[in-house]
């Protein structure tokens, strides 16, 4: 293994202290375009089998920030190591990438395209028409095999290409906006082919302006605004950053049992909201049921990512991130 990195490095890598080696660390990666900052001074670390999200609005530096990683451009500032490897390109046969922009040749049947894909990373091509009529069929695309890229639809062809893009079996899978164009079902399949991948102990990196994909798929997430990353760690983590919210309705409009109240406590309509106590709930509940309040409902509400990216990122990079993805995530 490579070593240019640096012990300092690995040593705070608590992924790999955790038993779980990482596929990926970067550290202080800086990118410049014409004197513009992309991206600056971004750490990561993915460990090894995990689902792994770049979340932030378009244009905050997700895609200069997965090219980097692949080699595809060098950063200009700051180290990587992918798979073990400093240099990208001396493993590349064990990373399967489907960048933004997609593209197949329209005339090239959909079997072809991906046994096309499979000889870039050297699966021979009657290996890979193999596989790819394989995945086809095991992605209910079987009868689409032989016709051409043109005549199928979008999130067809989408899905030939992702294939294409798993078809030399890689380590380690990285995927930009992939639900960009996908329509609800085929966003769907795509969530369901990612957890099959990190179950097959694929690592898999994804980026996203889409919350609610990160939400259900991702053990860690990188928050990424104006080319920096204010929040790298677990999905929990983020979430705990903010108080779980109490919504509790009464039978009784007044009386002692208000004084238990926290002195933050809101109401709407017929509801009391107020962030969780830190004593916990217990106490709460004994005051209400002895102050006569007439318990009708009560719930403690955790705080979703949408509102861990606020707390982080901040207001301006969620607007961003709402006006963008309004209506692209499954719900």
């Amino acid at each position: 293994m490579d070593t240019a990195l640096g012990d300092p490095l690995m040593a705070s890598n608590d992924t790999a202290s955790a038993g779980r080696a990482p596929a990926i660390e970067a550290r202080g990666l800086v990118k410049q375009f014409e004197g513009t900052t992309a991206v600056d001074g971004i750490d990561l670390t993915v460990p090894e089998g995990a689902i792994y999200g770049i979340l932030g609005p378009n244009g905050a530096g997700k895609t200069t920030t997965l090219r980097m990683l692949l080699g595809i451009i060098d950063p200009d500032e700051g180290v990587r190591r992918v798979l073990g490897r400093d240099d990208p390109h001396d493993i590349a046969r064990l990373i399967g990438y489907l960048p933004e922009e997609r593209g197949l040749y329209p005339a090239m049947k959909a079997v072809e395209a991906i046994a096309f894909m499979g000889a870039l990373r050297g699966v021979p091509l009657a290996e890979g028409r193999r596989r790819g009529r394989e995945l086809l069929e095991g992605h209910g695309l079987g009868h689409a095999a032989d016709k051409q890229i043109r005549q199928l639809s979008k999130g067809m062809a989408q899905t030939v290409q992702l294939l294409g893009t798993l078809v030399h079996r890689p380590r380690l899978v990285v995927l930009d906006e992939p639900f960009s164009g996908l329509d609800a079902i085929n966003q769907g399949k795509l969530e369901g082919l990612i957890r099959n991948l990190a179950a097959d102990g694929t690592t898999v990196i994804f980026s996203t302006h889409v919350i609610a994909h990160a939400e259900r798929l991702c053990e860690q997430v990188a928050i990424i605004a104006g080319g920096k990353v204010p929040y790298a760690g677990s999905v929990d983590a983020a979430r705990d950053r903010i108080p779980a919210q109490v919504r509790l309705e009464t039978r009784a409009r007044e009386g002692r049992w208000r004084d238990a109240l926290p002195a933050d406590a809101r109401r709407e309509g017929d509801y009391w909201y107020f962030p969780l106590p830190e004593t916990g709930i217990e106490p709460l509940l004994r005051a209400l049921i002895e102050g006569e309040a007439g318990i009708l409902s009560l719930s403690i509400e955790r705080a979703g990512l949408h509102d861990a990216f606020v707390d982080i990122a901040g207001e301006a990079a969620a607007r961003a991130l709402d006006e963008q993805s309004p209506a692209e995530a499954v719900q």
